[in-house]
């Protein structure tokens, strides 16, 4: 037996449907959020970057705005966390981190719609595939086979992932 565990942090690319530069360590703190997009952005420092989170504390950190208002070179002093500016608040983290003219931006899923984050999909086959019932000497080993599992989920089963919903309620009320 082995104590410890891994946190998974991972991106999906809607048009090829693989998971992008996935991070896998001990925590999932503020910082450990902002260095997966620093790595993830630097996949291609110049392009233009779309992440569709969650309301997790960590995706709308101090160091995500720093991160973001650095390589956007946005010119303007941050304020304080918790006093004033940008920084005053989690929603005014927000609304700058979702700002549409950023080349890095995060688009806010509502609170409680976690099925429309797809990311959660591919967690739940990991979980399935790799994790449940699976047999694991330490650490390190499940970090490997974290990762070997990913490399074959991209090679093998990744697709582009198309929405079907039209926008037209399910269900008309009765009238």
């Amino acid at each position: 037996l082995f104590d410890g565990t891994l946190c998974l942090i991972g991106n999906m690319v809607v048009t090829t449907g693989e998971l992008l530069r996935p991070t896998i360590g001990a925590t999932r703190t503020e910082s450990d959020f902002a260095s997966h997009i620093k790595q993830t952005v630097a996949t291609d420092p110049e392009g233009s970057w779309v992440f569709v989170v969650d309301n997790l504390n960590i995706h709308c950190s101090e160091s995500l705005v720093n991160l973001v208002a650095e390589a956007c070179e946005v010119p303007t002093d941050l304020g304080k966390k918790g006093k004033r500016g940008v920084l005053k608040s989690v929603a005014s983290r927000q609304a700058f981190l979702s700002e549409s003219s950023h080349r890095i931006r995060f688009v806010y899923l509502p609170k409680h719609s976690s099925w429309l984050n797809q990311i959660e999909v591919i967690f739940g086959v990991i979980m399935r595939k790799a994790i449940r019932r699976g047999s694991f000497t330490s650490v390190e080993d499940l970090r490997t086979k974290l990762l070997n599992f990913i490399a074959y989920f991209n090679r093998v089963f990744a697709k582009p992932f198309r929405w079907t919903y039209t926008g037209r309620p399910l269900m008309q009320a009765a009238a």
